[in-house]
């Protein structure tokens, strides 16, 4: 068998997230398997890095999928984007080892979050950031952000349904920077559970606003009650930009 691995850019607005669950579902996954389906002759699957959610984007989404067939990399890159829709793009196409496995192989991954803080909306950017009309205390929100580095239990940060798997994850690092009327947010980790930096965003938001303080996040964490934390920033304004291995 020959593995290929794929870097993937999407907008995700208008697809219920990566992951393909069921047929006729309108995902990431399945627009991408429908047309290398096509391509090959048969059905063919692609296991991506993360299973970003409904109107998540991703900036480099990592998947593989295996062929009997040895392909060459550039025609497949063509082909896909040619048969893709436009907010969906293939930039990058590369043979991989048989062992390579886009999701447990990762060691790291990055999320940005962009939010709009000016006091009138930004028409360009309206899908694709979170728009906080007052101006945020950056200080306050970095100080918010140490409490969420190291290892923790981010199940008051989750909304994953599941008790069975380990809510436990590590957070390296959150950057906050301000240009342009933006800021950014990086968070960098070994893994996230569903709507984990959406919540950790919307945690951070309400104490750069003053509507929570810092200090309360090592008790949310110890409450392990989702409706401790702080509200869930939107989806639009959230990319997966790097999965490192």
């Amino acid at each position: 068998m020959n593995n290929y691995r794929m870097t993937i850019q999407y907008d995700g607005g208008r697809y219920k997230g990566w992951q393909r669950l069921g047929e006729g579902e309108n995902s990431i996954q399945g627009k991408i398997e429908k047309v290398l389906s096509e391509m090959e002759g048969k059905k063919v699957e692609i296991i991506g890095s993360s299973r970003t959610d409904a109107g998540v984007h991703a900036i480099a989404q990592i998947a593989n999928f295996k062929s009997r067939a040895k392909l060459v990399e550039s025609e497949i890159m063509q082909y896909l984007n040619r048969y893709l829709p436009e907010d969906i793009s293939i930039i990058d196409v590369a043979a991989v080892p048989d062992i390579f496995h886009s999701r447990y192989n990762a060691k790291e991954k990055t999320y940005l979050y962009r939010i709009w803080n000016e006091a009138y909306s930004n028409p360009f950017m309206r899908k694709f950031s979170m728009h906080v009309p007052q101006k945020l205390d950056l200080a306050s929100m970095k100080g918010a952000a140490r409490f969420f580095i190291g290892e923790h239990d981010f199940t008051a940060f989750t909304n994953a349904r599941s008790k069975s798997k380990s809510m436990v994850r590590v957070i390296t690092s959150i950057e906050i920077k301000e240009a342009n009327g933006f800021v950014d947010i990086r968070v960098r980790g070994d893994g996230f559970l569903h709507n984990m930096v959406r919540r950790i965003v919307g945690t951070m938001v309400e104490v750069g606003l003053g509507e929570m303080d810092a200090e309360a996040i090592p008790d949310i964490f110890d409450s392990m009650e989702r409706n401790q934390a702080g509200h869930m920033a939107d989806a639009c304004g959230l990319y997966l930009e790097r999965v490192s291995y």
